[in-house]
């Protein structure tokens, strides 16, 4: 996850944010994104790996970026979602590392 601690206090663009086909050209869907943030609000997008829904939660505070989530959606329960395992993160980073990057370059933009 360091790769994307260079996101970390960055402004979130929440324009870009709202930028449904820009995002789905990542390979991300928008789940949850308030319009307008809250000062303390969280912002949930997912992406699928190996047919497994993908978690992206998006922490933000006074519209910086506070804490970035990866996790695992329960097959049977979307709402309930579990951290994934090294082995899991390693190869979703490698497959989708760089869509992840250039998400956060835009969201961020």
């Amino acid at each position: 996850m360091q790769r994307f601690r260079k996101y970390i206090d960055k402004d979130l663009n929440t324009e870009n944010v709202k930028n449904l086909g820009h995002l789905n050209a990542f390979g991300i869907t928008g789940k949850h994104l308030p319009d307008p943030p809250e000062e303390f609000d969280e912002f949930e997008f997912s992406t699928d790996f190996s047919g497994q829904d993908i978690q992206i939660g998006v922490a933000v505070q006074m519209g910086k970026i506070k804490r970035i989530m990866l996790s695992l959606a329960d097959k049977e329960d979307p709402d309930m979602v579990k951290g994934l395992t090294e082995s899991q993160l390693k190869e979703l980073l490698a497959e989708k590392g760089d869509q992840l990057i250039g998400f956060f370059e835009y969201i961020t933009s």
